[in-house]
């Protein structure tokens, strides 16, 4: 597991473990801090204790650990980010991507008059999802012919301090921002949050906001801010299906995100 202090990742690890009780298996759960060494340092922990599957959940380099199972004779999946040699259970980041980008048009079509192009900001662009995300981001723009500016997608890393230095530092280059915003995470509208607030950027005004992961607590923040979740329980009866069977039908097995009531463009 890459993080604990997220809701996402948080709630994967307490549905895993009810999971994998209620079958009679002892989960082991570890914190690797998205760092590929403490990744390949647990892994190999974790199979000296012989377990008897692996699950790699957000992963930098999950085919190496695919290397190590395979080695040892233990089953491994890959779960939030896929790889090549295990199956992978993840999100459905490009549909669900294009569908928040068309609410968060909607939103700020309803605000400001008009759909204007976003800011995309957020994640890292060498990994799978924010590839799809972002590649989800631009058909929708496409979708209604609003055109994306490529200086306006942030994909500097997860940390809010990055989100906080790429806005800041784009607002210092080109005076005033997007009134609309595409945030890949919780962990990344915090420090999205923290500028607008600090900044005083946007003034009496707000900007429309759509994050592409969900916390209750944000949610309160107003309906400026359109919020997806990533379905983890779909997600984790296609792991343990897996396990169960001992095999998988297809290598990716991607799953719908949820959105509240559906809305028109």
């Amino acid at each position: 597991m890459p993080k604990y202090d997220n809701r996402y990742f948080g709630s994967i690890v307490e549905t895993f473990e009810t999971m994998a009780r209620e079958r009679g298996l002892f989960p082991i759960i570890t914190c690797t801090r998205r760092d590929p060494e403490l990744e390949l340092e647990a892994a190999r922990t974790m199979l000296s204790y012989q377990v008897e599957w692996l699950v790699s959940t957000g992963a930098t380099d999950p085919d190496r650990i695919s290397d190590l199972c395979t080695a040892a004779g233990v089953g491994s999946l890959n779960l939030d980010l896929p790889g090549t040699k295990a199956p992978s259970i993840i999100s459905d980041n490009f549909s669900g991507a294009r569908e928040l980008t068309r609410r968060i048009m909607l939103n700020s079509r309803i605000k400001l008059g008009e759909a204007q192009p976003l800011l995309f900001i957020g994640g890292r662009a060498s990994d799978h999802n924010t590839g799809e995300r972002i590649r989800g981001f631009r058909a929708a723009h496409a979708d209604i012919g609003v055109a994306v500016d490529e200086s306006h997608i942030l994909a500097s890393g997860y940390a809010p301090e990055k989100a906080e230095a790429s806005l800041a530092a784009l607002a210092a280059t080109e005076g005033s921002l997007p009134n609309g915003m595409f945030v890949n995470s919780t962990i990344s509208l915090e420090g999205v949050m923290r500028w607008i607030k600090r900044s005083g950027h946007y003034g009496t005004r707000s900007p429309v906001i759509g994050c592409f992961d969900w916390d209750p607590f944000a949610a309160l923040l107003g309906d400026d801010i359109e919020m997806v979740r990533q379905d983890v329980k779909s997600m984790l009866d296609a792991v343990f299906s897996i396990i169960e069977q001992g095999k998988a039908k297809e290598a990716l097995i991607e799953i719908p995100s949820i959105f509240r009531e559906n809305i028109a463009f």
